[in-house]
């Protein structure tokens, strides 16, 4: 049986479906079978980041109501042979589906492959209880910014609630020059409020933008930029390796790195 992994949030807008789409593709080219299910019934958006929305044909609401079998809903990405998508139906509410149909699809697929991931809809109504229904573990997605946190943290209170206690944090889009000038939570800081370990922990990226408007997902490029690498490490993270975090602030070139580096060099 597979793993069965939901990436949630809470807020919405903190990259929730980039860090998905990302993961899951890092998986696949380690080697791993993995099927993405978009979750966010009536909203859309993870076959787009993907580039496979030209290729969809039936949905998951399809395999529910017998029109479709699970197999033929699933859009394989040509890139990748080892990776599939289960896309949202974007006519219907999150109420055409209950938590138990939810089960039964992550339950059917975790035959068949390594990972299911379940991109979670933003907020924690009826589409979150309806993702996090089969999941075994969780991870859960916010960026340093106290409205965010707030929401995650409201997010991992309610995963223990449902039983779901295997939960790791991925802290997206950090400035390292901002948390160095007071400007922008640390790490520290956001660990500190959530008390859940961290597994990633991704710098702000103008490439995201591109690789989103492309269905390019930044792990595929041949020299993938930092956060690239982020999302690479937290897969290789998940397989149960000991992957050290990437040196943001060095990497960056900020003035206290720099500084670092002229003394440890007269040293």
């Amino acid at each position: 049986m597979g793993r069965t992994i939901v990436i949630t949030s809470g807020k919405g807008g903190v990259g929730k479906t980039t860090a998905s789409a990302n993961i899951g593709v890092a998986l696949a080219k380690l080697g791993r079978s993995v099927v993405l299910i978009d979750a966010d019934f009536g909203l859309r958006n993870l076959d787009l980041l993907l580039g496979l929305e030209n290729r969809i044909v039936y949905t998951a609401i399809d395999v529910l109501t017998g029109q479709c079998r699970l197999d033929q809903a699933l859009v394989r990405d040509k890139r990748l042979n080892k990776l599939v998508l289960l896309p949202a139906a974007q006519s219907r509410n999150k109420d055409a589906i209950t938590p138990e149909q939810m089960r039964q699809l992550a339950s059917a697929l975790s035959k068949h492959y390594d990972y299911v991931l379940i991109d979670c809809p933003a907020g924690i109504e009826a589409g979150f209880r309806n993702a996090i229904a089969p999941a075994q573990e969780a991870l859960v997605v916010t960026t340093p910014e106290i409205a965010a946190v707030r929401d995650a943290d409201r997010v991992i209170g309610l995963l223990e609630a449902y039983r779901i206690r295997n939960s790791h944090l991925i802290l997206n889009r950090l400035r390292p020059a901002m948390v160095a000038a007071n400007d922008m939570m640390s790490v520290e800081d956001v660990q500190e409020i959530l008390s859940i370990p961290l597994i990633g922990i991704v710098p702000e990226d103008e490439k995201v933008i591109v690789s989103t408007n492309k269905g390019e997902p930044l792990v595929l490029a041949e020299s993938p930029s930092l956060a690239g690498q982020a999302f690479m490490n937290i897969a290789r993270r998940l397989e149960g390796e000991k992957v050290e975090f990437l040196d943001l602030e060095a990497a960056s070139g900020g003035l206290f790195s720099r500084i670092r580096r002229l003394f440890g060099a007269k040293g």
